[in-house]
């Protein structure tokens, strides 16, 4: 679509819109929490994340947020090839259960562990417990961080060309060998920029980690759990500085979400006009 410089007061008035909308909903925040957490001070913020239990929901965070992206990775790369190269029954249902993340609460996903998981649930643990526990954490964020790799990879796998897979195939070349050597680095950028959106999921994870972990201080608090107590607690050194530097991680996310999106289309661009 071609880009026009607005002439008209309407086009004036469209962009302004967007610009105001923009700097109430996304800047205003962003400002006021830096303002709140250099308040008392750099060293005062720096004391406040240094606390054991902050290190200790840190820690959780990071290993939630490993595990959830490293399972997701593996099983949406599974779930896309499934989808895109295998026909079988009950296919359109699994295609629509891998977007249930999506439009599911958090919370009721956390509640959905309870009852299976639980005391009295229906897979009742018998070595160690789920819920109220990090294993209940980190299955809650894997859940609600699902889709991403494998609806950033399907699209991507579909539109691979098959000749040079066939042609591996021909001169003997076995499906692992030519999974490695000729479909991954095709579909690399799709993994990629779905690891980047499962990362970003996973680290704002709140509503199942809550119910499903219980938020126990030490134990399985979260980054995000923490800000929630900090707040309740007065704590607004820690809350306002835990949640400074969660917002500049999801920054440089973003950042690291736009250049795997340009390196993509650079890289589709030089396909398209260079094919062979």
């Amino acid at each position: 679509m071609r880009e026009i410089r607005p002439r008209t007061p309407s086009q004036w008035l469209l962009v302004a819109a967007a610009l105001l909308y923009a700097a109430v909903l996304l800047l205003a925040p962003i400002v006021a929490i830096v303002q709140k957490a250099l308040e008392a001070g750099v060293g005062a913020m720096l004391d406040a994340l240094s606390e054991p239990v902050v290190l200790h929901a840190l820690q959780i965070t990071f290993f939630i947020t490993l595990g959830a992206v490293a399972i997701n990775t593996v099983m949406g790369i599974v779930i896309a090839w499934v989808l895109t190269r295998q026909r079988f029954p009950g296919k359109r249902l699994l295609n629509l259960l891998v977007d249930i993340p999506f439009v599911f609460s958090p919370v009721i996903a956390g509640y959905t562990l309870i009852v299976l998981f639980g005391r009295t649930g229906w897979f009742a643990p018998t070595l160690f417990p789920v819920v109220f526990s990090v294993p209940g954490v980190l299955i809650a964020t894997t859940f609600v961080s699902l889709p991403f790799v494998a609806r950033e990879v399907g699209p991507v796998l579909a539109a691979l060309d098959r000749e040079p897979e066939d042609a591996a195939y021909t001169i003997g070349a076995s499906r692992w060998l030519t999974f490695r050597r000729i479909i991954l680095p095709g579909i690399w950028p799709g993994i990629l920029y779905g690891v980047v959106l499962t990362l970003a999921r996973a680290l704002g994870e709140f509503g199942a980690a809550a119910v499903a972990g219980g938020g126990i201080e030490g134990q399985t608090e979260t980054a995000t759990l923490f800000v929630f107590r900090a707040l309740n607690d007065r704590n607004e050194a820690g809350a306002y500085g835990m949640s400074l530097l969660l917002g500049l991680v999801a920054i440089l996310v973003l950042i690291l979400m736009r250049l795997l999106r340009r390196n993509t289309v650079t890289e589709h661009s030089a396909h398209v006009d260079h094919p062979g």
